[in-house]
């Protein structure tokens, strides 16, 4: 079976990460942090690039479509904890499709104009989940071809967006501004913002499928980040000085399909309303595929039941169907605005202890102690400002995250005795 390239790994990150999120969360990012918003999103680079040097440099030395759970199981070794994340991060991935999904519904109906009712909205979710399901029948090279080709599209749209709209950029909508508070809030912000690079970690699951995996998964690491702030920061530039932070946090959801009225009228909010279809469905494409990996992958190595591993149709593993379903169901019977922080949330748990996991590998991998270990802390400041966030903000959204993640604790306890399993190292 042909393997993944360098380009087409690079397309899995960059296609997750420049999902829906570029077109719903200039207005949040504006409202934290006015005109710092450009300068918040590089900040949020450099917080991922702390992440994706220890991703590098284990996914370099441990190949293993298990990802971030097979750093974990060579750091801590196996226990309920290596379990629990295992599971927590599958989940993340289910609920992460269903948002891709529900903004794809959204976006097309709006887009053709069509009213946005329950009936029509389940109706385009099926079919674009089960495209894309569909797709993953055959491979990693389908995959990893057709993500190319969307990820092009998708990153051309925005780039004509910035090439157009930057001659029209008002200097004191963009002016940073040093006040103290304001810049208190920048700091703020790039914590925020920086959920919206998570995506790179996906490659390290489909390292056993990329060619090289050695040398390429560090190399696809470190372009995918670097070209999608490339893309955050030129976007967020562009939206800003055309619209202003309040017309930001005006449009709210569509801000960046707004900011381009100024300068390209209806065809412009039409192309970029295209954009975003593009975006998220290479982010269900790209998740989708990472998802069912990671649960083929767990359940080879007992972390997840044996059902994810069969092989059925076609010959993708049961997970693929699992996770595809699962998030289905998701889409179909759940608003996940308030779940969106559990996956905010979990993710964060699971770089801590993959940064803890690196620190004790770090003789194996040549990675530099003093960096991982201030990364290991930065990591921490940023979990305990988001949950601290949600502790003011919404108490229901902090209960709700404490409450899942107690739970799968208690799942994996007894599935654990049950089942009687260990979890083995697969790399």
């Amino acid at each position: 079976m042909r393997k993944l390239g360098l380009l087409e790994a690079t397309s899995i990150g960059v296609g997750t990460m420049i999902g829906a999120g570029i077109f719903s969360i200039l207005g949040v990012g504006a409202q934290i942090c006015g005109r710092n918003l450009p300068i918040a999103f590089l900040l949020a680079a450099l917080l991922a690039y702390l992440i994706a040097y220890s991703y590098a440099k284990l996914g370099s030395a441990f190949v293993s479509n298990a990802g971030p759970i097979e750093f974990v199981v060579r750091g801590i070794g196996d226990n309920v904890l290596t379990g629990s994340l295992a599971i927590l991060l599958w989940l993340s991935y289910v609920i992460s499709i269903s948002l891709f999904v529900k903004a794809f519904g959204g976006y097309f109906l709006a887009l053709i104009g069509a009213d946005i009712t329950y009936l029509r909205l389940s109706l385009v979710e099926t079919a674009v989940l089960s495209i894309f399901t569909a797709l993953n029948f055959f491979g990693s090279k389908a995959v990893g071809r057709a993500e190319f080709w969307i990820v092009l599209i998708k990153v051309s749209i925005l780039l004509f967006f910035v090439v157009l709209g930057v001659w029209s950029v008002k200097p004191e909508n963009v002016m940073p501004s040093l006040d103290p508070i304001d810049l208190k809030n920048t700091v703020y912000a790039s914590t925020v913002l920086f959920l919206t690079y998570m995506g790179f970690g996906l490659i390290t699951n489909a390292s056993e499928n990329i060619e090289n995996p050695e040398k390429n998964v560090p190399r696809a690491i470190y372009l995918s980040l670097a070209v999608v702030a490339l893309v955050y920061v030129s976007v967020s530039l562009t939206a800003l000085g055309n619209l202003g932070a309040e017309g930001l946090v005006r449009a709210k959801e569509y801000a960046l399909a707004e900011a381009a009225r100024p300068f390209l009228g209806q065809l412009g909010f039409t192309l970029v309303s295209l954009g975003a279809l593009f975006s998220t469905a290479s982010a269900i494409n790209a998740t989708l595929y990472g998802g069912a990996n990671i649960s083929y992958a767990l359940a080879k190595e007992g972390k997840l039941p044996r059902i994810f591993e069969r092989k059925v149709w076609f010959r993708a593993p049961e997970g693929l169907y699992i996770t595809a379903v699962l998030s289905l169901l998701f889409a179909l019977l759940f608003d996940l605005n308030g779940i969106a922080n559990l996956i905010s949330t979990v993710f964060l748990v699971i770089y801590v202890f993959v940064l803890l996991s690196h620190y004790r590998l770090s003789h194996i991998t040549g990675g530099n102690r003093a960096f991982i270990a201030f990364s290991l802390m930065v990591m921490l400041a940023v979990l305990a400002t988001i949950m601290l966030y949600q502790w003011e903000s919404n108490r229901w959204s902090f209960f709700t995250v404490i409450g899942i993640v107690c739970g799968v604790i208690l799942f994996e306890i007894l599935y654990r005795r049950v089942s009687r399993r260990i979890i083995t190292e697969r790399g």
